[in-house]
C-alpha cells in the first residue's frame, strides 16, 4: 500500500495572553505590505530605494500579487484545469495542497497591476461579439435604417402625425377605403386657367396621399404637403367630425368644377341622403313639410343603448301643446300639432356621428361622454326608411338598404379639449380588418385585439346573411361553447362584441358590439346580391393614380430605395472594418500581459484600457475610415488621446494612493495600441516612474505611526516615577491629546507641537514667565518621562515641581475671585428689583398694554443688561442707556409708537416704574415718557408721548433701506388687522404654555427674514417655502391688506417699509374632484384661418352664414346656427324658428 501523503496544513494560529498588546510589526503579513519597510529598512527619507517605490504601488516581485495567465489567448481559450483541482497521485490517493497558486477572479485580483483579465475583453468573444459590432455601428453614425421603413406586403401604408393632426389621419384612412370616392378624387383634373396652381392645391395633394397610400414603397408617408395646402395648424387638435365636414364642403365646391357630370355629384351620389321634415296640425289637419339633405346622421345616446334605438329616438313622433304650440298657417293661430322626421333616401356610404362631445350647461364647456353605444355589424335601414316613390315602396325592401360595417373612428381620452383619434377599417384590398393609429398599422382578427389580449372573438363571426356564427379553431369552439355570452371591449379603443353559443342562430343581441370611445360609425350599402360593396372590388385591384401623382409617389419610392441602396453599401463596408479591428484588438489583448516585473513595460490605468476595449479603440478606426484623414495622400490620422490622469499625482508622475488603480502593460502591447488603432496614452510611464516626493510626504507619516506609538508606550511606562518625589509640570491637555493612537494636534506632513507650544504653554506658564496659578490645567510627571519629551522636543524647557506660584498671578487670582462674588451679588439685587422685566422682556406676544405710564428703552441696552445679569463673571455689565438712537437730527422721534410696524426688534417699550429704576442704575439715558390712554376722537386706548414724531424723518428711514428685517406671519385662519396690536407684560391665569405654543395659537405663527429692495416676490415666497416648508405655488402673500400676485415685482417697487410685516395664507391644492367655481376653458380657433374655415357648409342655402342676420340661435346654448338648421348643431336642441 502507497504511504499517504497529508495535506499541507496552515500553522495553527495563536491567541495573546492576557494583558499582552498586538505587535503590529511582527504580523505575517506586513512583511509583504506596502509600507512594510518603513522604519525597518528605513527610518529617513535618504534610505528610500528603489524598490521600496515600486513596493508601495504593488510594482515589486516583493508584493504579493501574482503574475495571472492571459485566460484570452489562443492558448488558454481552451478549459484548463483548476490549479486547486484535487490531484491523483500514483498510489491512487487524492492530495490536496493550499501551496498552488491562487485562483484568478475579478474580486481576488480587483488590485493587481499584473491581472488584465477582467477589463472587458469578453465583449469581443464569442456571442457577445455582436453587441460590440452593435456598438462599433452605432459609433459609426451611419444613421436609421431607411430598410426599416419599407412597406410590409401585408400592412398598409400609414400617416405621419405632424403634432396634432390625428384626426386628420384617422379621416383620410377612412376615406382612401372607399373605392368609389377614391376613383373620383384621382379622376379630378386641373382647370384649363388654373394649371400652375394645381399642383399647390388640397385636391392635388389628396391625389398623392391617396397614391402614396396606394403603391408606396415605405411605410409611413408624410402628408405635410397636403396639411400646408389646406392651412391646417399642426399644433393643435381639432374635432374630427368638424374636419369631415368642412373637408366635403370643400371637395364638392372642386368636384362641382370637374366637366364629367358623375365627378361633379360625387359627393351626393356617393354620401348625401334626405330627411322630410313634417308637422302636421291636429285641428285641421294641414301639412307643412320640408326636405333637407345630409352627408351624416348625428346621433344622440344614453348609456348601452343600441344604434337603431337611437335612430328610432331621432324619427320619433313629436306633440306640441302647451306652451310648444305650432303656430298652424290654415287656422292662423296656435294649434297642437304633430311634428315627424322621416328618412326618405339613403345614401351608398352611410355616416353616423354619435354626439360624444355634448354642450354642459352648468359649466358652459363640451365635455366628452363616456356612455356605450351598440351597434351591429350589419344594419338594415328598411324599416326606418319611408319612401314617398309608390312604386319603390312595392320593391323588397330587404336588398335595398342593408348595409354592412366598414370603419370606425374612435376617439381616446376622457376630455372634449384634448385626446386622440384612431381609425378601424376594413380594406378590400387584403379582406382584413386594420387599426390605424398615425405610423402605427396592425392588423386586427377582432375590434380591439391589439391592445385588449383578453379579447378572442372573430369580426367575421358576426354574420347575418346565414345567421350562424363561425369559429376559427377548436380551442375558440370550446370557449365559446362554455361562455355563451361573450364581450369584445373597446375602451379607449374598447369595442365590445356579445355573442350566442352556437350553433344556435344569432340573436338580437348577438351581432352588436359595444365601444365606449366610438365617434363615427361609416357603413357601405349590401349589394343585390347579398355582398358588401366593400368588397365589390377584387383584392389587390383598385382606381389607378393619375400620372402626376404616381410621378411623386414614384420619386419618393426611388430616392427610398436609392437610400436603402446607399446604407447597405456603407453598413457592408462597416462590417469589414469592424472584423479587421475585432482581430487587432484580440491579437494586442491576447500578448499584452508581462511575464515577469522586471520586463519593459508601460503603467497605464484600469479606466483607460476599459476605454479603449469598449469606445476608444472604435472611435479611433471610425475617424480614420471616414475619410478625414489618409497617410498615403500625405494627411496624417489624428491619434486619440487616453487619459490615465486617475493614475497620476500632481507633479504627473504615478500615483501611490491610487495603486489600485494601475495596469502593467508589455511595451510592445502599448506600441501595437498606437500602431493598429491609432490611440495614445497621454502620459507613457513605466513602473520607475513612481513619484518620490509624493512617497516621502507619505513615508513621513507612516514612520509617524509606527514611532508615535512606540513613544507613547515609552513615556506612559515613565510617567509616574515611584522613587522620585519631584517632577516636571506639563499640560494636561497636551499630555491627553499626543497619549492619543491618532492625536488631534497631528498634521499631515508636520511636527506634533510641543508642549511649549503657545496654546499649551499657557497651562504651565504664566503671562509673567512664572507658575500659573492654574492647578486644574497642568499635571506633574516623571524626570524620565521628561527625559523622552525633552529628546523630542529640545527646544522645550519645563518647570520644576518645586517652582512657586507666580506671586503676582496669586495675588490677582484672588482679587478676581473677589470682583466675581461682588458682580454676582450685583447682579443677583438688580435681578431681583426688576424681576418682573426680566422674565417678560424677551416674550413680546405674552404683552398687553394696559393704560397707565411707559417709557422707550433699546432693545439691545436690554439684551446686553440680561446677557450680564445670567452670565455675570463673563460679560460685562452694560454702561449706559443710549436713547438717542430713537431721535432725529430734529431731535424728534423717528418711530411711532402706535404703529406696531415700527416697534420692530430694535424697540422696547416698558413700564414707567421699570424705567426708574433702570435710570438710577444705569447713567446717561434720556427719558422718552409715553403715556397710555383713552382717545375720544380715535374710540380707543392709544399712546401719547414726548417729543412728537418727525414724519418726514420717519418716511426717510422707512423707505431708504438696502436691506432689512421683516416679520412673516403664518395667518391661523382669523382675520388679520392691517397692525397688530400691542401687548402687557399681564400674565395669564392658569398653567403657563410655552411661548411658541401661545404665539401660534393667538397670532399664528412668526418668522424674520432678511430681504432686500431689489429682491422679487417671488424670490421672498421661496425664502418663505424654506422657513415655513410652504410650497411657492401655495403661497398667497399680503402686505398692508393687499395681495402681492405679481411675482416679478420687487420690495421696492411695493415699497415695502422697513421692519415691515408680511401675512402669510397657505392655500390648500384643490383636487379634480372637488365641486369649485373653475375658471372657463377658452375654445381654441378651429378652422378658422385655414382653407377649410372659408368654407361653407354643404345644405346651406343662404352663403353668408357668417352674417348674424341670416343666423338662429339655441335658446339651450345661444349657439348660432344656420336659417335652415333644423336642430342645434352644438346640443341638438330643436330650434324655434324651425317651425
Amino acid at each position: 500500500m502507497a504511504p499517504k501523503h497529508r495535506r499541507h496544513v496552515s500553522p495553527s494560529s495563536q491567541g495573546l495572553a492576557t494583558g499582552e498588546r498586538l505587535d503590529r510589526d511582527a504580523l505575517v503579513g506586513n512583511a509583504t505590505s506596502p509600507w512594510g519597510w518603513v522604519g525597518k529598512e528605513a527610518s529617513k527619507a535618504s534610505e528610500i530605494t528603489h524598490e521600496h517605490l515600486l513596493t508601495t504601488c504593488g510594482l515589486s516581485i516583493r508584493n504579493p500579487h501574482s503574475l495571472c495567465r492571459n485566460k484570452f489567448t489562443e492558448t488558454s481559450r481552451d478549459p484548463s484545469p483548476d490549479p486547486l483541482a484535487l490531484r491523483d497521485t500514483d498510489g491512487g490517493v487524492i492530495v490536496i495542497s493550499d501551496d498552488d497558486e491562487p485562483v484568478c477572479s475579478k474580486k481576488s485580483c480587483k488590485n493587481n497591476p499584473f491581472c488584465l483579465n477582467y477589463l472587458g475583453q469578453g465583449k469581443w468573444e464569442g456571442e457577445f461579439k455582436a453587441g460590440m459590432k452593435e456598438s462599433f455601428m452605432k459609433l459609426a453614425k451611419l444613421g436609421d435604417d431607411p430598410s426599416q421603413e419599407k412597406r410590409h406586403p401585408d400592412l398598409p401604408v400609414g400617416l405621419k402625425n405632424l403634432g396634432a393632426t390625428c384626426y386628420a389621419n384617422a379621416s383620410l384612412q377612412v376615406w382612401f377605403r372607399d373605392l368609389a370616392f377614391r376613383a373620383g378624387v384621382y379622376e379630378c383634373k386641373p382647370l384649363d386657367s388654373l394649371e400652375d396652381k394645381f399642383q399647390e392645391s388640397p385636391i392635388f395633394q389628396l391625389q398623392v396621399t391617396f397614391a402614396a397610400l396606394q403603391n408606396s414603397e415605405q411605410n409611413v408617408y408624410n402628408p405635410t404637403k397636403l396639411v400646408e395646402s389646406l392651412q391646417l395648424r399642426t399644433g393643435e387638435q381639432q374635432d374630427a367630425q368638424e374636419f369631415s365636414k368642412l373637408f366635403m364642403s370643400h371637395l364638392d365646391a372642386e368636384f362641382k368644377k370637374q366637366p364629367k357630370p358623375s365627378l361633379r355629384t360625387l359627393i351626393n351620389d356617393q354620401f348625401e341622403g334626405k330627411l322630410l321634415y313634417g308637422t302636421t296640425c291636429k285641428t285641421c289637419r294641414y301639412q307643412s313639410e320640408r326636405s333637407s339633405d345630409f352627408l351624416e346622421l348625428e346621433v344622440n345616446f344614453q348609456n348601452n343603448r343600441k344604434l337603431e334605438d337611437c335612430i328610432d329616438s331621432i324619427l320619433e313622433t313629436e306633440t306640441l301643446s302647451g306652451d310648444n304650440k305650432y303656430l298652424c298657417p290654415q287656422c292662423d293661430s296656435l294649434r297642437d300639432a304633430i311634428r315627424k322626421i322621416q328618412l326618405t333616401s339613403l345614401p351608398p356610404v352611410l355616416h353616423f356621428s354619435l354626439l360624444r362631445f355634448v354642450y354642459d350647461t352648468s359649466t358652459m364647456e363640451r365635455k366628452k361622454s363616456k356612455s356605450t353605444i351598440l351597434f351591429p355589424k350589419r344594419l338594415n335601414m328598411n324599416r326606418f326608411v319611408s319612401s314617398v316613390d309608390d312604386e319603390t315602396a312595392g320593391s323588397p325592401q330587404s336588398e335595398r338598404n342593408v348595409y354592412e360595417l366598414c370603419g370606425i373612428l374612435l376617439h381616446k381620452g376622457a376630455s372634449a379639449y384634448h385626446g386622440h383619434y384612431e381609425a378601424q377599417v376594413f380594406d378590400s384590398r387584403s379582406q382584413s380588418w386594420y387599426q390605424f393609429n398615425d405610423e402605427v398599422v396592425t392588423r386586427i382578427k377582432s375590434l380591439g385585439d391589439k391592445e385588449h389580449k383578453n379579447v378572442d372573438v372573430n369580426i367575421e363571426a358576426i354574420d347575418e346573411t346565414d345567421n350562424d356564427i363561425e369559429f376559427l379553431g377548436a380551442k375558440r369552439k370550446k370557449s365559446a361553447m362554455s361562455n355563451p355570452r361573450k364581450r369584445q371591449r373597446v375602451d379607449d379603443s374598447e369595442v365590445e362584441t356579445l355573442e350566442q353559443t352556437p350553433p344556435r342562430r344569432a340573436t338580437d343581441e348577438s351581432r352588436y358590439i359595444s365601444s365606449r370611445d366610438a365617434y363615427m360609425l361609416i357603413y357601405t350599402r349590401v349589394t343585390e346580391e347579398g355582398h358588401s360593396s366593400k368588397s365589390a372590388e377584387s383584392p389587390g385591384e383598385g382606381p389607378s393614380p393619375p400620372s402626376r401623382a404616381m410621378e411623386i409617389v414614384g420619386a419618393l419610392n426611388d430616392s427610398h430605395k436609392k437610400a436603402c441602396e446607399e446604407y447597405s453599401n456603407k453598413f457592408k463596408a462597416m462590417e469589414d472594418d469592424f472584423v479587421e479591428l475585432a482581430f487587432k484588438v484580440k491579437e494586442i489583448y491576447g500578448d499584452w500581459n508581462v511575464s515577469s516585473p522586471r520586463d519593459d513595460s508601460v503603467v497605464v490605468s484600469r479606466q483607460a484600457l476599459e476605454n479603449w476595449l469598449s469606445r476608444q479603440s472604435i472611435q479611433s478606426v471610425l475617424s480614420t475610415a471616414d475619410g478625414s484623414a489618409d497617410e498615403n495622400l500625405g494627411i496624417p490620422a489624428v491619434r486619440t488621446a487616453i487619459s490615465i490622469n486617475d493614475v497620476l499625482c500632481e507633479h504627473g508622475k504615478l500615483d501611490h494612493r491610487k495603486s489600485a488603480q494601475m495596469k502593467v502593460i508589455t511595451r510592445r502591447a502599448y506600441e501595437k495600441i498606437a500602431e493598429y488603432t491609432k490611440c495614445s496614452f497621454d502620459h507613457i510611464l513605466s513602473p520607475s516612474d513612481v513619484c518620490k516626493a509624493c512617497i516621502e510626504v507619505a513615508f513621513h507619516e507612516r514612520l509617524y505611526q509606527v514611532e508615535h506609538p512606540r513613544l507613547v508606550k515609552q513615556f506612559t511606562e515613565l510617567l509616574e516615577s515611584e522613587t522620585q518625589c519631584i517632577g516636571y509640570w506639563i499640560s494636561r491637555a497636551w499630555v491627553k491629546d499626543w497619549c492619543l493612537q491618532r492625536p488631534k494636534m497631528h498634521k499631515i506632513s508636520k511636527d506634533d507641537p510641543g508642549p511649549d507650544a503657545p496654546e499649551y504653554d499657557d497651562h504651565v506658564r504664566c503671562e509673567h514667565g512664572g507658575l500659573s496659578p492654574n492647578a486644574i490645567a497642568r499635571r506633574q510627571i516623571s524626570v524620565e518621562a521628561t527625559e523622552v519629551l525633552t529628546n523630542l522636543f529640545p527646544s522645550w524647557r519645563p518647570l520644576s515641581s518645586n517652582e512657586e506660584i507666580c506671586s503676582i498671578c496669586d495675588v490677582m487670582h484672588y482679587e478676581n475671585k473677589s470682583n466675581n462674588l461682588r458682580h454676582r451679588k450685583q447682579a443677583e439685587e438688580e435681578k431681583a428689583r426688576l424681576r418682573q422685566m426680566y422674565d417678560y422682556i424677551f416674550e413680546s406676544s405674552l404683552i398687553s398694554f394696559d393704560d397707565g405710564a411707559y417709557a422707550l428703552a433699546s432693545m439691545a441696552f436690554l439684551r446686553h443688561w440680561k446677557q450680564w445679569l445670567n452670565k455675570p463673571t463673563e460679560a460685562g455689565r452694560p454702561d449706559t442707556i443710549d436713547n438717542e438712537q430713537f431721535l432725529c437730527k430734529h431731535q424728534r422721534l423717528w418711530i411711532d409708537p402706535n404703529c406696531s410696524s415700527d416697534l420692530h426688534s430694535a424697540v422696547a417699550i416698558i413700564k414707567r416704574p421699570d424705567w426708574d429704576t433702570l435710570s438710577s442704575l444705569y447713567p446717561g439715558g434720556r427719558l422718552i415718557a409715553i403715556e397710555r390712554c383713552f382717545d375720544d376722537n380715535a374710540g380707543e386706548s392709544r399712546f401719547f408721548f414726548e417729543p412728537p414724531v418727525c414724519n418726514d424723518c420717519r418716511y426717510q428711514r422707512k423707505t431708504e433701506w438696502d436691506s432689512t428685517e421683516v416679520i412673516v406671519r403664518l395667518s391661523n385662519g382669523k382675520t388679520a388687522s392691517r397692525d397688530g396690536g400691542p401687548t402687557t407684560y399681564k400674565r395669564h391665569n392658569g398653567a403657563r404654555q410655552s411661548r411658541r405654543l401661545r404665539e401660534v395659537r393667538e397670532n399664528g405663527e412668526k418668522r424674520r427674514l432678511t430681504i432686500t429692495k431689489s429682491m422679487s416676490v417671488k424670490e421672498i415666497k421661496v425664502l418663505i417655502q424654506e422657513e415655513f416648508n410652504i410650497p411657492t405655488i401655495c403661497q398667497s402673500l399680503f402686505y398692508d391688506g393687499k395681495e402681492l400676485d405679481d411675482n416679478n415685482a420687487t420690495a421696492g417697487s411695493l415699497q415695502i417699509f422697513a421692519h415691515s410685516t408680511l401675512e402669510l395664507r397657505e392655500v390648500h391644492m384643490i383636487s379634480d374632484s372637488e365641486d369649485v367655481a373653475v375658471r372657463k376653458r377658452e375654445e381654441g380657433l378651429g378652422f378658422t384661418g385655414t382653407v377649410l374655415g372659408c368654407r361653407t357648409m354643404i345644405g346651406s342655402s343662404d352663403p353668408q352664414v357668417g352674417n348674424e342676420e341670416n343666423l338662429i340661435s339655441c335658446s339651450a346654448c345661444t349657439f348660432a346656427n344656420s336659417l335652415n338648421a333644423v336642430a342645434c348643431d352644438m346640443c341638438n336642441t330643436i330650434l324655434e324658428g324651425s317651425r
